[in-house]
């Protein structure tokens, strides 16, 4: 490839992929969504390849955009891990981690847990970044280190090592299941007002898991809730189904306040999953450290 290298394109490209949209994309890069579109769309034709597939206003990475991300990752990677050691070097930095994950995970099941690793770890800082949309993977500004994601385990250039299977039952009050149609299918849950956490990506996630048609329409549509607590509350008020963890519909489901819509078979690749961008046997000793907490906690 003659002339000098393409390193602002081949950055969008990267955010892009990793953050699975320009805005996203943009907002970590700080700079405005279109300069991010007119990077990659000028990397394409320097390369002459085409690395998203656009359809509608989702983006997919093609066979070529897969091969460039893998490669490039690693490359930004180390170049992340050079200057990483050169703060160490000059003393500037105490070994941190940045951890991101969904406030509910956080607060839910991390934050109870985390003053035991701190306990066992104290020269290691933990950062928990809890945000509506998920950050990137990795070790630069504006990233993190190790992400808790929750899905099917299938998120392109990253490492997916599962963690915890919490059930999720799709719920809603008696009287909204009395007085709609009736629910038989995972499908037929279509039919009814769907109420969605902050990332609005479960039902989406299930329906796919199930074998339904998850690209329909009305998946993505309805409320959003960044609390759990206001979502169980919209739902119990009739306001549509939920998906939920069983844990947290037990007592609404065991009062009356809620009916399980569909006791469907549980996929079993639905789950939480600790993520990141390198191998486990090629993670720093702090991000080796967290991730082996982790699964120690998840197993007792």
């Amino acid at each position: 490839m003659p002339g000098p290298l393409p390193l602002l394109g081949l950055r969008a490209f990267a955010e892009v992929a990793r953050a699975g949209s320009i805005q996203a994309a943009a907002r970590t890069l700080g700079v405005t969504a279109g300069a991010v579109s007119q990077q990659v769309k000028a990397l394409e034709v320097r390369l002459d390849v085409t690395l998203f597939e656009r359809r509608n206003r989702s983006l997919r990475l093609t066979d070529a955009g897969e091969v460039l991300l893998t490669e490039l990752s690693d490359a930004f990677d180390r170049i992340e891990t050079a200057l990483t050691k050169l703060a160490e070097c000059r003393g500037l930095a105490r070994p941190a981690l940045v951890v991101s994950t969904t406030a509910s995970f956080a607060a839910t099941w991390l934050a109870p847990r985390l003053g035991r690793f701190v306990q066992h770890h104290p020269d290691i800082d933990v950062r928990i970044m809890t945000t509506p949309e998920l950050v990137p993977i990795g070790t630069g500004p504006g990233s993190a280190e190790v992400g808790i994601r929750h899905g099917l385990g299938d998120w392109p250039g990253l490492h997916a090592v599962p963690l915890l299977q919490p059930r999720l039952v799709p719920v809603g009050s008696p009287s909204l299941l009395a007085a709609g149609t009736p629910i038989r299918e995972p499908v037929d849950c279509l039919r009814y007002p769907l109420l969605h956490d902050s990332l609005a990506s479960d039902w989406r996630l299930w329906l796919q898991a199930m074998g339904a048609n998850y690209r329909d329409r009305r998946v993505t549509r309805g409320t959003r809730f960044s609390d759990v607590a206001l979502l169980i509350r919209a739902t119990v008020a009739g306001q549509g189904l939920a998906l939920l963890r069983d844990t947290y519909a037990a007592d609404e489901v065991a009062g009356g306040r809620l009916r399980i819509a569909l006791d469907a078979p549980w996929p079993a690749r639905f789950a939480y999953y600790v993520v990141t961008r390198r191998p486990p046997n090629e993670l720093s000793a702090t991000a080796a450290s967290f991730t082996d907490w982790l699964r120690s906690e998840a197993a007792s």
